[in-house]
């Protein structure tokens, strides 16, 4: 037994203060170190009975940070060493549970970063160790502030690959429930800026030489206006809501066709290809093995690591990335990233972030596109389309996750082996073959159908079709008795059967009743009284009625053939009477109509009134209802103001249902524009002559058809 044990054994049955403990338990932790055993440290813990846990845990836990900083210049394999120590002492419970991220927090704390490096690949080793229960609960949030000290000492372009690993350690150690490490809002970085271009003031054709001097090798011509729209772009890649303005999306899709369409033109060379033709023009018959040339590109690709945290937008280097693969596949993922998530549905977006049917078309055409473009850049670009597709793909369920409230992840329960499955499955009953139950239903004078319902259905009457012809199965209701049933006036349901039951039982669906009103149910009414009267009894003799009534009543004394006959005079009747009126009208055909066809703005009388409008056009447009970027869009797009107008007009009769020239004139009064608003009323006058004269001969052609009609009768 060691000198420190021994020490710790004479003190056993003392109460021991604070610095008496710390010192025998120093001791005892160098030589547990140098061992690697925490035996000794239980041992001596324990040997001091008289003094409770929370006693001796205090005075452990500061000779573990005391020998910490003791050993802070020695090798970091030592430092890592008393943190797996620290490891084991906490499942022994002689320290605290927080004590070996503590143990690493003073580290951190006052060491460089280069050699904060190194002793975070213990922290990385360990991420098992931290998941445990006994060391999660308690250690997660000091986990979580060691980690974001660290980022926040650490620069995001010059220590990439370490904040890179603190970053997935903080992925593998928290579960994906855990909020503080989700973006629930969906928000953007909006702060990531980048910065190109020279002011507008400063550019001149000197620029634009420098540019085209650099890119002599290319068969692309590379000048400043393409190098303002290729980093423009990055503006709505960090703030992809800018593509719902209508202003903002037609330059987002003005430069999206540009810079397509310069990959499109210019397309990179495979490293395979270019070794193939090398071999050709050389004139040797050299076999070249491809699995050879593939690990030897793939060999290169992982040689390079290449790690881009911010974009160069130098003018003098956009030749050279753009003839850079791994830039220019940055560029085309950056797409796909902006057109998923305009397309998917996120819980906190803003309900007016809709896409219209002119951009929803757009990116469905441009998507393939860029697809397309993957595919065609070395190496191996189908199999880089295919993994950003999955990738996508997988986005997109995490992106429903998301929207469902990030539920927590739980492996699914095995089901529980009950007694009556564990039982083998009773012998199943051999079945009689088909033939013997055909021969004996056929020698019962029955049928056999195959199936228990078909066959009881099928021998429920010996003749089927006189039992479907069975009175009993006749469910139409009489049309007397289904009118007579309480109904609301107006049912839809109702009058559509009472007029099935009508033209199936009587003949009076067929005949016309000469009623003014156009309503079902006055019709229905119509009838049923009618059935009644002609249920009542008929009179003995015709001719004392025609005493008694004055022959007011004749009609019930006719006999059925009268009544056929003062039926078709009833049908004949109303033929003359639209005659008649057909004739009448002619005399009213100077009289306007009572509803005119709004006149409304073409293209035609906007190219004519536009340059009487002249410079203050944005007056009209936001009397319209156009908004200032839109204004703005319009002015930069077009050079003269006449020009922008007529485009504004033009979008404005295209979007705006009310569009006419009555109300364009009334807003260019109300704008004290009375020169176009004069211009715009001889225009209506104009339009009124010219349709008034055009109805003219239809009115004289119909006029002459009426005529010839009645002469006919």
């Amino acid at each position: 037994m060691s000198t420190a044990v021994e020490g710790a054994n004479t003190g056993a049955g003392k109460l021991l203060n604070y610095f008496t403990l710390q010192t025998a338990f120093e001791k005892t932790l160098e030589l547990a170190i140098a061992q690697n055993s925490v035996e000794l440290l239980v041992q001596a813990y324990n040997s001091f009975a008289s003094n409770s846990d929370h006693d001796k845990r205090l005075p452990m836990d500061h000779a573990f940070r005391v020998l910490l900083m003791k050993r802070l210049e020695d090798d970091v394999q030592r430092i890592g060493d008393l943190v797996r120590l620290s490891v084991e002492a906490t499942r022994a419970e002689i320290v605290s549970n927080t004590i070996p991220v503590v143990l690493l927090i003073d580290t951190f704390d006052v060491v460089t970063l280069d050699k904060c490096q190194e002793i975070f690949r213990f922290v990385e080793e360990l991420v098992e160790v931290w998941k445990e229960e006994i060391f999660f609960a308690s250690c997660k949030n000091n986990i979580l502030r060691m980690c974001n000290d660290l980022l926040r000492r650490l620069s995001r372009t010059q220590n990439t690959v370490f904040c890179g690993r603190i970053l997935l350690f903080l992925s593998k150690f928290f579960p994906f429930s855990e909020r503080s490490g989700l973006n629930i809002v969906s928000e953007f970085n909006l702060d990531n800026y980048t910065e190109y271009g020279l002011d507008s003031k400063d550019h001149d054709d000197n620029d634009n030489k420098e540019l085209e001097d650099t890119a002599e090798d290319i068969p692309l011509k590379i000048d400043y206006d393409l190098y303002c729209k290729f980093w423009s772009l990055q503006e709505f890649f960090r703030n992809p809501n800018q593509c719902y303005s209508k202003a903002q999306w037609k330059m987002f899709q003005m430069h999206t066709e540009n810079i397509l369409q310069s990959f499109s033109s210019f397309k990179l060379e495979d490293l395979r290809q270019s070794i193939n033709d090398n071999a050709s023009e050389s004139g040797h018959a050299m076999e070249i093995d491809d699995e050879a040339v593939d690990s030897a590109a793939i060999s290169t690709v992982n040689k390079a690591n290449h790690f881009f945290a911010k974009f160069l937008t130098n003018p003098k280097l956009l030749a050279l990335q753009l003839s850079d693969s791994n830039f220019r596949r940055a560029i085309l993922v950056q797409f796909l990233i902006l057109f998923q998530y305009l397309q998917v549905s996120v819980k906190f977006k803003n309900d007016s972030y809709t896409l219209t049917t002119d951009q929803t078309e757009f990116i469905k055409d441009t998507e393939p596109r860029v697809y397309k473009l993957l595919e065609e850049t070395p190496p191996y670009g189908r199999r880089f389309a295919r993994t950003v597709n999955h990738m996508l793909v997988r986005e997109e369920m995490w992106n429903n996750w998301k929207n469902e409230g990030c539920k927590e992840f739980k492996k699914p329960e095995e089901p529980a082996t009950a007694d009556e499955d564990l039982k083998p499955p009773p012998t199943k009953r051999p079945k009689r073959p088909l033939g013997d139950s055909l021969r004996d239903a056929a020698r019962q004078g029955k049928f056999f159908l195959g199936n228990d319902n078909l066959t009881r259905l099928w021998n429920y009457s010996p003749d089927n079709l006189q039992a479907c012809k069975s009175e009993q199965r006749n469910f139409l209701p009489l049309l007397e008795t289904y009118l007579e049933t309480p109904h609301d006036k107006t049912d839809p349901a109702f009058e559509w059967r009472a007029l099935r039951l009508l033209a199936r039982q009587t003949p009076h669906f067929f005949t016309s009743l000469s009623l003014p009103s156009n309503k079902i149910s006055d019709y229905l009414e119509q009838v049923r009284k009618r059935l009644v009267r002609d249920k009542e009894p008929k009179a003995v003799s015709a001719a004392s009625n025609s005493e008694q009534n004055n022959g007011l009543a004749t009609n019930n004394s006719h006999t059925e053939s009268e009544q056929d006959a003062t039926v078709a005079l009833q049908e004949v009747e109303p033929e003359q009477g639209l005659e008649v009126e057909d004739t009448e009208p002619v005399e009213e055909t100077d009289e306007a109509p009572a509803h005119e066809k709004p006149l409304m703005v073409t293209r035609e009388h906007i190219e004519e009134v536009a340059p009487l409008i002249g410079e203050p056009w944005m007056k009209v447009g936001k009397k319209i209802g156009f908004k200032n970027d839109e204004l703005l869009y319009f002015q930069m797009e077009h050079p003269t103001a006449t020009i922008a107008c007529v485009q504004m007009l033009t979008n404005w009769i295209s979007d705006d249902d009310d569009a006419t020239l009555d109300n364009w004139a009334y807003m260019l009064e109300g704008l004290e524009m009375n020169t176009a608003a004069e211009a715009v009323k001889a225009i209506i006058e104009r339009e009124k002559k010219s349709s008034s004269s055009t109805a003219e001969p239809s009115l004289v052609d119909a006029s002459d058809g009426n005529d010839v009609e009645v002469l006919s009768d």
